[in-house]
C-alpha cells in the first residue's frame, strides 16, 4: 500500500519544473492529482504521464491569479475526485529589478501569484475542509490534511534585486504560521518549504545568453550568467544545485502520515544553506 493511496491533492503550477516533479511524485505514491498550469498543454502533458504510470490526475489549466480560478481549481478536486486532502501552493515565477526600477506592475504581479493567489486557494478550499473535517470528527475519525506553501531562502533571508519576491516568499511563511494555528482544530498540517538554488528552466543559463518566458502577455527574462551560476553553486554546502525531483522529495515529507504532527514549519530545501 502507498503513502497516499486515496488522497487528493491540487498542485498550482504543475505543468513544468518543481510543480511538475511534485504532482508526478504525489501521483507514485498513490494520491489523484489535479494538475495545474497557465498553459493547457504542459498540464495536460503532466497528467498523461500520470495517467501512462498508472496514476489518476485532472488538469485545470488556468492563471491562478484569475478571478475565480481558486474555486475553479477546488471544484475540480471535489467533484473530480470526490474529495481534497493536499494542497501544494507552488506557482509562480520572478521578474526581478533593483527597488528604484521596479514598477507597480512588477510588484503588484509577483505578490498576486505568490501571496494572493495561495490566499485565495486556501479560502476557496476551507468550506469543505471545515464541512468534512466536522463530519469526521462526529464518526469519531482523526484524520489528517496537508497543505504545504513553497518559499524561498529570499523570503527568509532576502535577495538583491528581488524586493518583490523576497517580500512574497516571507508572506507565505507568515500564512502559514497563521492558517496552522486556524487548522489545528479541522487535523490540517500547514508547512511551508523553503527552495533554495533548484535548476529548472528559471535558473539555467540559455545557451545563447538570452531567454524568457511569456506570462499572460508580459516577457520575463530567465536564467542566470553562467559564471554566477557556478560561483551561486560553490557557495552552497552540497556542492550544486538541487534537482526538481529532490526538490519535490522535500514537499512529499510534509504529506506523509509521518508528518502528521508536524504543522507551522519552515523547512529548508538548500543543500545545506542555513539563513
Amino acid at each position: 500500500m502507498k503513502k497516499l493511496d486515496g488522497k487528493v491533492a491540487i498542485v498550482s503550477g504543475s505543468g513544468r519544473g518543481i510543480g511538475r516533479a511534485i504532482a508526478l511524485k504525489l501521483a507514485s505514491e498513490g494520491a489523484k492529482v489535479v494538475v495545474n498550469d497557465l498553459d493547457a498543454v504542459p498540464a495536460g502533458q503532466t497528467v498523461a504521464d500520470i495517467k501512462a504510470g498508472g496514476g489518476s490526475a485532472l488538469a485545470c489549466a488556468g492563471s491562478v491569479t484569475a478571478d475565480g480560478f481558486a474555486e475553479k481549481f477546488v471544484k475540480t478536486a471535489t467533484d473530480g475526485f470526490g474529495g481534497l486532502d493536499i494542497i501544494i501552493n507552488n506557482a509562480g515565477y520572478t521578474w526581478d529589478n533593483v527597488i528604484q526600477k521596479m514598477t507597480d506592475e512588477q510588484w503588484n504581479a509577483i505578490l498576486d501569484v505568490h501571496l494572493t493567489a495561495p490566499f485565495k486557494i486556501l479560502r476557496a478550499a476551507s468550506g469543505f475542509i471545515r464541512a468534512t473535517s466536522k463530519k469526521e470528527a462526529e464518526a469519531g475519525q482523526e484524520l489528517f490534511r496537508k497543505v504545504v506553501n513553497i518559499s524561498s531562502i529570499a523570503g527568509l533571508g532576502g535577495n538583491a534585486g528581488q524586493a518583490n519576491y523576497s517580500a512574497a516568499k516571507a508572506g507565505i511563511v507568515g500564512l502559514t504560521l497563521a492558517l496552522a494555528k486556524e487548522w489545528g482544530r479541522y487535523k490540517v498540517n500547514v508547512n511551508c518549504v523553503a527552495f533554495g538554488m533548484i535548476k529548472t528552466r528559471l535558473t539555467e543559463a540559455p545557451a545563447d545568453g538570452d531567454a524568457s518566458i511569456d506570462v499572460e502577455g508580459r516577457k520575463i527574462k530567465v536564467g542566470v550568467n553562467p559564471d554566477l551560476l557556478a560561483m551561486m553553486e560553490r557557495s552552497i554546502p552540497l556542492g550544486r544545485g538541487g534537482t526538481p525531483e529532490e526538490a519535490a522529495g522535500s514537499v512529499y515529507l510534509l504529506c506523509t502520515p509521518e508528518a502528521n504532527y508536524v504543522s507551522g514549519q519552515t523547512l529548508v530545501c538548500g543543500g545545506g544553506i542555513t539563513i
